[in-house]
């Protein structure tokens, strides 16, 4: 097997469980927080105020439920909660498609047997195949835990040889939070973590029980200030296109359009793809990288 597809030995796995409760209770509070009474027509009483955003018995007006009712659901108890009343609480807080998914999750969570999320993530062989084939195009899957699975010759150019970490440090988050050189490679640092914390929020939301995700969230929690204060945020959203903006340690600055495609398979997984308008400076450079190969990573700093 290719040393690119090699996968963090499932025995590493080690950490307490997510508390959905205390999710879902701090996930409504941050939600509620951020609503000012003038954003959703009530009248601001200006210093008499003593919380930030709305009240509970605001929200619970809004959504048409009792304040007690609303409480219980923001203690973390929605054990019996309605997909109505969910949706209800969704639109009186203005949640956005992704947000009123992970309330969902937090609040009702799928009955299903336990994943043995502990085990190896598998690539099928067809997927790998296909990275290959994309020659021109930089090109990864990602699973759960933002954890890079496999990659192709275009993207270990771009982004680093990742067959030359171990196994576990493959992985987006320990790899922007804890690794200069990828903050330096991003021109936008910022955008980049915030887009990693809002995955991995909503993996927490559909997996509190991942054992593995408590452990790289308590990690990077120890060791970065700046994923404590994300992560603090509660902000989900997915993000499947966009433009992404590198400086490249040899051909300089790149304006990259990425594309993720979320795979049908039940495994979880992404195909994450990167190309350059064409006719462009940055497809110049890609053309260039190409034709370096594995020079290119070689060029790339090390942690």
């Amino acid at each position: 097997m290719d040393s690119r597809n090699e996968q963090p030995d499932a025995g590493a796995a080690a950490g307490r469980r997510l508390d959905r409760r205390a999710e879902l209770s701090e996930f409504l509070r941050s939600r509620r927080a951020r609503l000012k009474p003038e954003d959703v027509g009530l009248a601001d009483f200006g210093r008499h105020r003593r919380v930030p955003g709305l009240r509970r018995e605001e929200l619970a007006q809004l959504a048409g439920v009792s304040v007690a009712y609303y409480t219980r659901l923001e203690q973390g108890n929605g054990r019996n909660v309605s997909a109505e009343v969910l949706a209800s609480i969704a639109r009186a807080l203005r949640l956005t498609d992704a947000e009123h998914a992970h309330l969902t999750h937090l609040a009702k969570p799928k009955a299903h047997k336990k994943k043995p999320t502990a085990r190896q993530q598998q690539v099928r062989g067809a997927l790998r195949q296909l990275l290959d084939t994309m020659d021109g195009v930089p090109a990864y899957i990602v699973g759960r835990r933002a954890e890079i699975l496999a990659w192709n010759r275009m993207a270990a150019a771009l982004f680093g040889d990742w067959a030359e970490l171990p196994p576990a440090e493959r992985n987006w988050a320990r790899l922007v939070f804890l690794r200069p050189d990828y903050r330096d490679l991003f021109v936008d640092w910022e955008q980049k973590a915030i887009d990693i914390v809002c995955a991995l929020r909503m993996d927490a939301g559909c997996d509190p029980d991942d054992t593995r995700l408590s452990a790289l969230v308590g990690e990077l929690s120890v060791k970065s200030e700046e994923f404590r204060r994300l992560w603090a945020t509660h902000d989900v959203k997915e993000k499947s296109h966009g433009v992404k903006h590198l400086h490249h340690p040899l051909v300089g600055d790149l304006a990259l359009n990425f594309e993720s495609f979320r795979l049908t398979d039940g495994s979880e997984q992404s195909l994450v793809t990167y190309h350059a308008e064409p006719g462009s400076p940055s497809a110049d450079s890609l053309r260039l990288l190409a034709s370096w190969g594995t020079d290119a990573t070689r060029a790339v700093p090390s942690a």
